[in-house]
């Protein structure tokens, strides 16, 4: 038999765990993995390996293609999340940094981090077992079946852990972010599978910075600004890139070219001074050049997650700090996350 991936099921983002009582049929909590969204199809012959965006990821993770053909017991359609872990035991956590590597046009590349840093994959719904399509079943139902088709069934394929206490899923999202995982998602219990559609809830990390100006790249439309880069000092006074802002309307685009202009560098001969953010085998050949702005503004801005010295998302704009010297913004002032081990989270 041959599987149809469908479109995954998305969430939509809310501010706090919500409250299981304002959903019909209650719901059911689990940690939000932060790696690629994949949904494993076995058919009892073959693997593959379907992305969110619809492009197959199957020949990026032959150890899972392996894996899958060799632990699972039937023909099923699996929805989850690839992940890969580094460190030792008792101090493991994501790295989306080593996963993102994966997406390389060279086999022999992906065959060396395949070895190197072997990726897992963590399930977290049931679409089909056999020839039964289980997505008109409520997630109750296929929860049920996807616990028993996984059971015993070894690394690098895990079952997610879930919870129906709120209270549990609140200390989830303090604690297993120290694992590198990205939030808790919450999933009604009496609903079907939706491909596309965001009928979960997913509940992330929120905080905010105070960040210096330190660019801009023109929008693809040509006009305006497209991305304000921002940075910050570490310890040794070097300002250092950690991310972009984006997401603002035609109007305010265009005026913001108006209000940094006073910041614009210029050379002696009085030309823009302009520089380029390091590429990414995600960039490929897009523009990565930018209007370098005197460090002299600080804005505040809202964010999920460091990755590095990073911020892991495109950051929201909070408003402007001028009572905020720019050589404040600094490292030291966001927040340190306790370390938490990979190992607990699995179960």
């Amino acid at each position: 038999m041959a599987y149809e991936i469908p479109a995954p099921m998305l969430a939509k983002s809310v501010p706090d765990i919500p409250d299981p009582a304002t959903t019909p049929g209650g719901l059911s909590f689990e940690p939000k993995w932060d790696g690629f969204r994949a949904l494993v199809s076995w058919d009892g012959s073959g693997v593959e390996l379907g992305s969110r965006g619809a492009k197959p990821l199957t020949r990026y993770f032959p150890e899972l293609v392996d894996a899958c053909a060799r632990l699972l017991p039937e023909p099923c359609l699996l929805d989850g999340e690839i992940v890969v872990a580094d460190g030792e035991p008792g101090s493991q956590r994501l790295q989306w940094e080593i996963l993102s590597q994966r997406i390389h046009p060279a086999a022999s590349r992906v065959k060396m981090l395949s070895e190197t840093y072997p990726a897992m994959f963590v399930a977290f719904d049931l679409l089909a077992r056999g020839d039964r399509d289980l997505q008109e079943a409520p997630f109750a139902e296929r929860r049920s079946e996807l616990e028993a088709l996984l059971a015993g069934i070894p690394h690098p394929i895990h079952l997610t852990r879930t919870t129906e206490d709120p209270e549990l899923a609140r200390r989830w999202l303090a604690e297993f972010e120290g694992a590198g995982l990205d939030g808790v998602v919450a999933k009604p219990l009496a609903q079907p599978y939706a491909p596309g559609k965001r009928t979960m809830f997913k509940i992330k990390h929120a905080r905010t910075a105070d960040v210096v100006a330190l660019g801009y790249r023109i929008h693809k439309s040509g006009e305006g600004v497209g991305s304000l880069l921002v940075g910050l000092y570490d310890a040794d006074g070097v300002l250092r890139n950690v991310g972009g802002v984006a997401a603002w309307s035609n109007a305010r685009r265009l005026e913001l070219v108006d209000e940094l202009a006073p910041l614009v560098e210029v050379d002696a001969a009085g030309q823009t001074v302009t520089g380029e953010t390091d590429r990414s085998r995600f960039s490929g050949s897009k523009d990565v050049s930018f209007v370098r702005l005197r460090p002299e503004r600080v804005l505040e801005v809202r964010y999920d997650q460091l990755e590095g010295h990073r911020f892991r998302h495109t950051v929201q704009f909070e408003r402007w700090r001028p009572d905020r010297e720019a050589r404040s913004c600094m490292f030291s002032q966001l927040e340190q996350v306790s370390a938490y081990d990979l190992s607990e989270v699995l179960g």
